[in-house]
C-alpha cells in the first residue's frame, strides 16, 4: 500500500518517460521531484535527502551507476531503483552490487510494477530506520544501565566496607580462649553478621545472625542490629552480673525480637547467642531458629549443642529458653550460618549435618582448616552467604591466615 507524502526523486533525460512516471506516481500519492540529468539530480539529493531515488541508467552527463554510487556514499540506506531500456546482465549485476534496491526494464508497460517496487523498497527503508532507532535507544539504555551498575557496585562496595568496619577484630584472645570469625558474602553485601566482646573482664558474649534475604536490604539490618545490641547492653546492662548471666540471653532475644517487629523491615533473622563465663567455663546460650546447630569438638569427638527456638522477628510474644553447657579445658566451638549447608554433598538435612560433624571431628579449630575441610577455598562463587565463628582453647592462634 502506498504511503502518501513520501518524497521521491525521479531522474531521467527522456522527457516523455519522465513526465509519464511523475504523473503516475503523483496520482499514487507521492511527492515527486523530477530532474532531467544526473548532475542536477545528485545536487538536489544532497540538499534534500528524499526517501527514494528512481534513476535512468543511460544518461549523457552522469549515468545511473555513477549516480547510484554517489547516493550510497551520502546515505547508504536510501533505496535507489535503476530503470533502463537495455536489460544487460552486466548492468543488472553491477547495479545490484552497488546497492540498488531493484532494476526495472523500459518500457514500463504496467506501472503497478513500479509502485510495487517502490513500496517494497520503502518498506525495507522503514525497517532499517526503525532498527537504527531501536538500536540507538538500546545503546542509550545500555549506557544508562552500565552507569547504574557502576554506581550500584560503588555503593555496595562502600556498604561492604561499612560492614567490615563493624565486625570485631579477628582473631582475639580472651585469657586462654581465642575467638575468630570469617564471613564471605554470596554478593557484595552479606546478611550474615558476627559480633563478640568481653564484659566486666569475665563474660564473653558472642552471636552469629543470619538475616533473611540477600543484598542491601539484609545488609542494612546487620548495621542496625550492631547498634541496637550495643545500646541494649549499655542501657539494660545485660550480661554484667553473675545472676543476669543465667537469664540475659533470653532477655536479649526478646528485646531484639520486639525492636525488629516494630522496625517493619519486612525481614526476620535466625541466630545463635552465647555468653561464656571465662572463669568457670559455664556457657549459657539461646537458639533462634538457627541451623545448623553449633558444633562442639572435644577429645576427638564432635557433637551438636542441644536446643531449639523460634526465629526472631516473626512472633510478637515469642520467648526463648536458655540452655547451658560446660566447656572442657580443651575445646573448639564452631558456629556456622546456614549457607554452609549448601556446600555439603549429602542430599538431605540429616545427611548434611552428619557430614558436617564428620568433617569437624578431626579439625584443629582454626579457620583455615575449617574452610579447607568444607571445600570453600576452592569455590569461586558462594551459593549463599557463609559465616563461621569459632571459640577455641586448643592452639596458639586458631584464627589462622584465611584472607
Amino acid at each position: 500500500m502506498t504511503d502518501p507524502g513520501r518524497q521521491l526523486l525521479v531522474i531521467d533525460d527522456d522527457i516523455l518517460v519522465r513526465q509519464s512516471i511523475v504523473a503516475y506516481l503523483e496520482d499514487s500519492g507521492f511527492r515527486i521531484r523530477a530532474e532531467s540529468n544526473g548532475t542536477d539530480g545528485i545536487a538536489w539529493f544532497r540538499g534534500h535527502k528524499p526517501d527514494l531515488v528512481l534513476t535512468d541508467l543511460r544518461m549523457p552527463d552522469l549515468d545511473g551507476l555513477a549516480l547510484l554510487k554517489m547516493v550510497k556514499e551520502v546515505d547508504p540506506d536510501i533505496p535507489v531503483i535503476v530503470i533502463s531500456g537495455m536489460g544487460m546482465v552486466a548492468d543488472v549485476a553491477e547495479a545490484l552490487r552497488l546497492g540498488a534496491a531493484d532494476y526495472l526494464i523500459k518500457p514500463l508497460v504496467d506501472m503497478e510494477v513500479l509502485t510495487h517496487s517502490i513500496n517494497k523498497a520503502l518498506a525495507v527503508l522503514d525497517l532499517q530506520r526503525d532498527n537504527k532507532r531501536y538500536r540507538r535507544k538500546l545503546e542509550k539504555a545500555n549506557r544508562e544501565l552500565r552507569e547504574y551498575v557502576r554506581v550500584l557496585e560503588r555503593d555496595q562496595q562502600a556498604g561492604r566496607q561499612v560492614q567490615i568496619n563493624l565486625l570485631p577484630p579477628t582473631p582475639v584472645r580472651y585469657g586462654d580462649i581465642t575467638v575468630a570469625h570469617k564471613i564471605v558474602p554470596s554478593l557484595y553485601l552479606s546478611g550474615d553478621f558476627i559480633d563478640y566482646g568481653l564484659i566486666n573482664d569475665r563474660y564473653l558474649s558472642f552471636y552469629l545472625t543470619d538475616i533473611s534475604g540477600h543484598g542491601a536490604s539484609s545488609a542494612f539490618v546487620t548495621v542496625w542490629l550492631k547498634q541496637l545490641v550495643r545500646r541494649i547492653i549499655r542501657e539494660r546492662r545485660i550480661f554484667h552480673q553473675q545472676d543476669a548471666f543465667q537469664i540475659d540471653a533470653a532477655e536479649w532475644m526478646s528485646m531484639i525480637n520486639q525492636e525488629l517487629m516494630r522496625s517493619k523491615f519486612g525481614c526476620h533473622l535466625t541466630c545463635f547467642v552465647g555468653i561464656l563465663d571465662t572463669h568457670t567455663r559455664q556457657m549459657r546460650y539461646v537458639l533462634g531458629g538457627h541451623l545448623p546447630l553449633p558444633v562442639l569438638v572435644a577429645d576427638g569427638e564432635a557433637r551438636f549443642l542441644e536446643g531449639k527456638g523460634k526465629p526472631v522477628g516473626i512472633f510478637k510474644d515469642a520467648t526463648w529458653e536458655v540452655y547451658q553447657a560446660t566447656l572442657p579445658e580443651k575445646f573448639s566451638l564452631m558456629v556456622f550460618s546456614d549457607g554452609v549447608l549448601e556446600v555439603l554433598p549429602a542430599p538431605d538435612l540429616i545427611g548434611k549435618e552428619q557430614c558436617l560433624l564428620d568433617l569437624m571431628k578431626n579439625n584443629t579449630g582454626d579457620l583455615a582448616s575449617i574452610w579447607s575441610s568444607l571445600g570453600l577455598d576452592k569455590l569461586k562463587d558462594m551459593p549463599d552467604d557463609i559465616a563461621v565463628l569459632t571459640l577455641n582453647s586448643v592452639g596458639p592462634n586458631p584464627g589462622g591466615d584465611v584472607s
